[in-house]
């Protein structure tokens, strides 16, 4: 059977083409300061190349220092998964002239200056925690205390949880967890992090939450290092923390030691 062809053009990929001064040099610090893993150069001596981001983001290099001359300071724009890590492995290696740094549209972003006076800047979504080396504020307090049930009904409606759970159920959580830690300011609880499970083999991390207002502070790691710190001190070599989170949160958990796990689950009342 004859396989129709599809008329309309489809694009695969745009990648910017700046005039350099060397080709050879630029693709050098591309490589080893940007830390962009593949290349490719025409020529002898080279007069045109190009780096790449295993198939998906790429930028080519062409040997014009006249023009060159005359586009220091323009600009690039990639859009980067895992934002946090690529910017901590430029922190100590890179120009950084603007740090990372959440954005009115609803990204975060840091800028790169190159050797050849070009602005490369990265831009992610929001992963849930901070660069490393980010300050907790001096205001808050982070540590292990049995919360109010107004207080928590109150900062789970501020984080859009839904008042379906009842009142009975939610102090019936607070009353059985194992551990729960508090994050507060001025003795206002601002975020959460609930430790259940049976205390021996078994743990479970459930509604890990920050007030929208101190959200991108630093709160949400310092809860989880805290309860981190616990599971050390207490748990069994061999127990299992297990959690459930949306793929955007993965980088978040991963810096604790979690790792994706193929599992299933069913919800009671629903399944027969």
């Amino acid at each position: 059977m004859q396989v129709p062809i599809d008329p309309e053009p489809h694009l695969i990929q745009a990648e910017p083409v700046l005039p350099v001064t060397n080709v050879a040099e630029t693709i050098t610090y591309w490589r080893e300061t940007l830390a962009f893993p593949n290349h490719w150069i025409w020529g002898d001596p080279p007069g045109h190349g190009g780096v790449s981001w295993n198939g998906s983001a790429g930028i080519q290099f062409t040997l014009n220092p006249e023009l060159a001359a005359r586009s220091v300071g323009n600009s690039v724009w990639i859009h980067v998964r895992n934002i946090n890590q690529l910017y901590d492995q430029h922190q100590n290696k890179a120009n950084i002239v603007a740090p990372l740094k959440a954005q009115p549209w609803g990204m975060v972003e840091y800028t790169v200056k190159d050797f050849n006076g070009y602005f490369v800047t990265f831009s992610g979504k929001y992963e849930g925690h901070e660069p490393s080396g980010y300050r907790l504020p001096a205001s808050v307090v982070v540590g292990h205390k049995k919360p109010g049930l107004a207080n928590v009904r109150n900062l789970l409606k501020s984080v859009g949880w839904s008042d379906e759970e009842t009142v009975p159920s939610l102090q019936e959580q607070i009353d059985t967890a194992i551990t729960i830690v508090c994050a507060e300011s001025d003795n206002q609880l601002i975020g959460i992090a609930f430790l259940l499970g049976d205390g021996l083999h078994f743990y479970y991390v459930k509604d890990v939450d920050v007030h929208p207002a101190w959200q991108r502070k630093g709160i949400g790691t310092a809860m989880m290092n805290e309860l981190m710190q616990w599971l050390r001190r207490n748990a069994r070599p061999s127990a299992t923390v297990g959690l459930f989170t949306g793929d955007h949160l993965g980088p978040f958990y991963r810096q604790f030691g979690f790792m994706q796990a193929v599992g299933m689950y069913k919800t009671v009342g629903q399944l027969t």
